[in-house]
């Protein structure tokens, strides 16, 4: 029981959400601008020496019908590397429609750059906590 860090992938962006095992919810944290086309590690670093998680859980993109996608294979290598870099249990869920519901979460409120991202990570954070409460 503990906390998690989830992260909702992407080649500019990746959204962060922390959650707790315990309730099996999950907040929108911050999403984290790459630097030349990578993830920004010294933020990760940061956020992971914050929050000190017990794990951690990658966004998976496939297509609607389970197929992979063309960042799919990218998304898989972040995993990878978070569970390098961080000694960490790297977990992926499926994030089919995570940023489209997170859009009509924030349906009606003032949205700023980059908040789609860190509401999709909640998103999936939040499923993978509730597949394995």
């Amino acid at each position: 029981m503990g906390t998690l860090l989830g992260f909702d992938y992407g080649t500019a962006k990746i959204g962060v959400a922390v959650g707790q095992t315990v309730t099996a919810t999950a907040s929108a944290l911050t999403t984290l601008y790459a630097k030349q086309q990578r993830p920004d590690w010294e933020q990760i670093s940061k956020l992971i020496g914050d929050w000190e998680p017990e794990a951690l859980v990658v966004g998976l993109p496939c297509d609607l019908d389970g197929t992979e996608t063309e960042i799919t294979p990218r998304a898989r290598r972040f995993a990878r590397q978070l569970e390098g870099r961080y000694r960490l249990p790297v977990h992926m869920a499926d994030e089919r429609l995570s940023s489209m519901v997170a859009r009509q979460e924030l349906k009606g409120r003032p949205i700023e750059y980059g908040d789609v991202d860190a509401m999709a990570a909640k998103l999936i954070l939040e499923t993978w906590l509730s597949e394995h409460a």
